[in-house]
């Protein structure tokens, strides 16, 4: 649908996208209205619509831009030729990238159950990329006999949820500072993973 001469499409689309994604994190996917993301941008209902076809559309997209991000971000990383200090990158990342963005990780983990098959595959695929990193990284460990992991797979899962779990209780100027949940946090991966 065309817009209007004039439309300010470059600031009122990523509002709209702010919007849902502060709404979906506070309220759940579920409990929130088009008329309620309309309300807190400021523009009437029906003018959403010139910006996303529907709701779904609108997860889909906040979920597809913040793995796309962590994808990208993870390949600009460093690459240490050792295995440990791959791992230890990757368990170091994870945290700071995830920290950043609260409200992005809550729905990329926590709504998938709400997108349509179709859009969960599409989502599954990008965090099958980001998971095949990690999983990648503990076969190598396991080949160089550094690692003692029965399930490269599991670990990964496990290793995955225990690092995104920060972003559940950790609070800036709280009792650690950032640096130091994160030698705690690789302290534990890397107890977790030696022979």
């Amino acid at each position: 649908m065309a817009r209007t001469q004039g439309s300010h499409s470059d600031i009122t689309g990523p509002r709209i996208r702010d919007a849902a994604q502060r709404l979906f994190a506070q309220h759940g996917y579920a409990a929130v209205s088009m008329r309620q993301i309309a309300g807190a941008v400021g523009v009437q209902a029906g003018a959403l619509y010139n910006y996303t076809p529907d709701k779904q559309t609108l997860l889909l997209g906040l979920m597809r831009s913040h793995l796309e991000e962590l994808l990208e971000a993870t390949a600009a990383q460093p690459n240490p030729k050792r295995v440990m200090d791959r791992l230890e990158a990757f368990t170091r990342f994870h945290i700071r990238f995830h920290s950043e963005r609260p409200d992005a990780v809550f729905i990329a983990y926590m709504e998938l159950r709400n997108l349509s098959p179709d859009n969960f595959a599409t989502i599954e695929g990008l965090r099958g990329q980001y998971e095949n990193m990690l999983e990648e990284i503990l076969h190598q460990g396991v080949a160089d006999g550094v690692f003692d992991v029965p399930d490269p797979k599991i670990a990964t899962l496990a290793v995955i949820a225990m690092l995104t779990g920060v972003n559940t209780w950790y609070r800036s100027g709280g009792r650690l500072s950032l640096p130091e949940v994160e030698e705690i946090y690789w302290d534990m991966v890397r107890k977790s993973v030696v022979r």
